[in-house]
């Protein structure tokens, strides 16, 4: 099948993407077109016009700001995965980046289209809300800051308005004593992940956060779970208190579902606690 007639524009500045958004209603924001590009194809969406921003330079740098590395929204997974930019090299990041789809995906694919598609199984929505990071979304009438576990209402559904665009992701600078973990599960390489796990734990002021994803909705913080491994440390991590976590999580989901999400956590959490690859350089 193919996409219904769209005018196409590829604006070199965000304040001109923001007034073709604002000014052409239903108009489609569009990063590398690996998860809108389907979609037009199979008619599920059939904006009249898109707006390329693969291209402006303003939201393809990465730069320290603070105590946040600021990751422009349209650097690509592959540009992350080579170590572009040094200020992710090393980082959990590249490794993650290394893993999403195929690297023709990742050539082409976008950290802020990842994020806008809201796809349940995306590798960057259960690492972004692991790792504390936070959006910078711009509209005509400024800019905000949403964190990223209040970012996805639902399965490909966000708190962006027509008019928004995602800048930016804001990661917090890691410690030397930050130790990282994330697992996925595919039944091949390059598939969507049926069950995934995001974990860091910083030794140094005993904060832990663990996050779940490729659920039905957005991805889950497992909090209690997260505060007995950074009391306990790996003597947190039975078998018993990870299902009893996922469990508590996940609900509404078959016993199936939260056998291969706590399989997930207890390999993500193996990682954060136990493999010398995880600190984060």
């Amino acid at each position: 099948m193919k996409a219904a007639l769209f005018d196409y524009t590829r604006p070199d500045e965000v304040g001109a993407a923001m007034s073709l958004l604002s000014g052409s209603p239903g108009a489609k924001a569009m990063g590398g077109s690996q998860s809108l590009g389907p979609m037009l194809n199979l008619r599920l969406a059939r904006p009249g016009v898109v707006v390329d921003v693969s291209g402006i330079p303003g939201l393809r740098t990465v730069t320290q700001e603070g105590d946040s590395i600021r990751v422009g929204a349209a650097v690509t997974h592959a540009e992350i995965e080579d170590g572009i930019h040094p200020l992710l090299r090393g980082t959990p990041l590249q490794k993650i980046a290394a893993g999403i789809a195929y690297r023709s995906v990742r050539n082409r694919g976008t950290l802020g289209g990842s994020l806008a598609h809201a796809d349940p199984a995306a590798d960057w929505l259960v690492t972004a809300v692991a790792f504390g990071a936070s959006l910078e979304i711009v509209s005509p009438a400024g800019s905000r800051l949403v964190d990223a576990d209040a970012f996805m209402i639902g399965a490909y559904t966000t708190v962006l308005a027509e008019n928004e665009l995602i800048a930016a992701v804001r990661f917090p600078v890691a410690s030397p004593a930050m130790r990282w973990g994330y697992y996925k599960y595919c039944r091949k390489t390059g598939e969507f992940a049926e069950a995934s796990c995001a974990a860091r734990f910083d030794s140094s002021t005993g904060m832990a956060r663990i996050a779940i994803g490729a659920l039905s909705g957005a991805p889950r913080l497992l909090p209690s779970l997260a505060a007995a491994v950074a009391r306990e440390g790996q003597t947190a991590c039975t078998q018993d208190a990870i299902a009893h976590a996922v469990a508590e999580a996940m609900p509404d989901h078959d016993a199936v579902d939260r056998k291969l999400h706590a399989v997930a956590v207890r390999r993500c959490l193996a990682q954060l606690l136990g493999a010398e690859e995880s600190t984060w350089r």
